[in-house]
């Protein structure tokens, strides 16, 4: 801990002003996203219900709130690359483009902030976005102060056509910008992915100052392929990362893809366990109007959402393979003598078309509580009736996970005596099975 407060102590010092400071996304930020499922989409004579428009965030909009997904705590509405014109105006500011937006940023931003929803929007730190279109360099402030006159709510800043050495400046010059206009804005900033890809040391301690979450890896695209090797690189990386990530500043993932092409319904089951046990902001990037139900049961999961927001705000880690199983931990609320409650996932890995038996002991999980745990699948229906179930540190955990698909389970540390009186007077298991 000591070297941490050093290393933020030097990082401020050299760059000569204090942190974000913001006070937003003490849990990770929840939403919509544009980019994964409509990349830069601007024919909207071809593609008029999926070009890069204001009706397609209006209507994003409409959707969060009339499907359930803002009451679930989805609320911001985020704009990616591809909404600006290609050129600033004459006095040099940002303008959107005028065909596909013609009323303009502030007045989309007003359209969501009527539905009760937060308003986010892309920029980039080079010359350019990644599409092509006016980037914030030379800008800086001008941009950060046109941002806070649309009340955006949330600007995430990308780093095509810029020098990766000099992004530890670059962004914090520009948050200082946001700090500055007086308006809060949550800040994501894409540093690490770029300077990930070079090789290069990174300083997170830098980062988690003045940044409310930042981009470690490359794009996620719509298949199961991309999922576990972003959840791979991020177990990989996780002694380093996880120490960073909390209330206010989180390590970010990329995209849920749930409701899309790419993955199953198992498959998105998984992809949502492994995000809310990794504390990553969970932003969707779908056609609202066609998730299925199913799917749409595992975005509005109050269960696994109330382990997203977990107050605590700790990333979890993968603690274990075995026989083709990952298993990943999130310590979380409540907290009982010092004890943590747990998330627990088992993802299976394989891919030989069968399902896979596990067991494993609760104090093989880590969790060591002597007075026990109570046990809930997150992903029973909220229709059926939930067994509990209670155990020991010695009680055995028996799971069947089907290929690329997942058992996620809430360990909830006993904290009453009442419930401890529950297990000694015969309630507990020595074995407990999921499916």
């Amino acid at each position: 801990m000591l070297n941490f407060l050093i290393a933020v102590t030097v990082a401020e010092l050299a760059v000569g002003v204090t942190g974000l400071d913001n006070g937003l996304a003490l849990t990770p930020p929840m939403g919509w996203l544009a980019w994964q499922r409509y990349r830069c989409i601007t024919d909207c004579e071809t593609y008029p219900d999926e070009c890069v428009s204001e009706k397609l965030f209006m209507k994003a909009a409409d959707l969060l709130v009339s499907e359930g997904y803002a009451d679930a705590g989805y609320k911001y509405v985020i704009v990616d690359d591809c909404w600006l014109a290609k050129n600033r105006s004459a006095d040099g500011k940002l303008e959107a483009d005028k065909t596909r937006f013609p009323s303009g940023i502030k007045a989309l931003a007003d359209y969501v902030h009527a539905k009760g929803l937060k308003f986010g929007l892309y920029q980039d730190w080079g010359e350019k976005t990644c599409a092509g279109y006016p980037g914030v360099r030379g800008k800086e402030e001008m941009d950060a102060k046109q941002f806070a006159e649309w009340e955006v709510d949330y600007v995430k800043l990308d780093g095509c056509y810029s020098n990766v050495r000099d992004m530890d400046r670059g962004y914090v010059e520009f948050g200082k910008h946001l700090n500055q206009t007086g308006r809060p804005m949550v800040y994501s900033c894409s540093w690490p992915a770029y300077q990930e890809d070079k090789g290069m040391r990174i300083n997170y301690a830098l980062m988690a100052k003045h940044c409310n979450l930042w981009r470690n890896y490359g794009d996620i695209d719509d298949s199961w392929t991309s999922v576990t090797a972003i959840s791979d690189y991020f177990a990989m990386k996780q002694e380093f990362w996880a120490q960073y990530a909390g209330p206010g500043h989180w390590n970010d993932p990329d995209m849920l893809l749930i409701g899309n092409f790419g993955l199953s319904f198992d498959q998105s089951k998984s992809q949502m366990a492994i995000w809310t046990v990794l504390a990553a902001p969970l932003m969707m990037s779908n056609n609202l109007s066609g998730v299925c139900p199913e799917f749409k049961e595992i975005l509005q999961n109050k269960e696994i959402i109330k382990i997203s927001q977990d107050a605590l705000g700790i990333q979890g880690t993968r603690v274990f393979k075995d026989k083709g199983i990952d298993i990943w931990t999130r310590p979380v609320e409540p907290v009982h003598h010092g004890n943590y409650s747990y998330a627990v996932a088992f993802v299976s890995r394989r891919e030989d078309g069968a399902p896979t038996p596990y067991k494993i002991t609760l104090e093989d999980l880590g969790l060591k509580h002597h007075f026990g745990y109570t046990i809930k699948n997150l992903f029973d229906k909220p229709t059926e009736k939930v067994t509990k179930h209670f155990a020991l540190p010695k009680t055995v955990v028996c799971v069947r996970v089907i290929p690329s698909g997942v058992v996620f389970l809430r360990f909830d540390v006993i904290a009453t005596k009442l419930q401890e009186d529950d297990i000694y007077n015969g309630a507990l298991n020595k074995t407990v099975t999921f499916t």
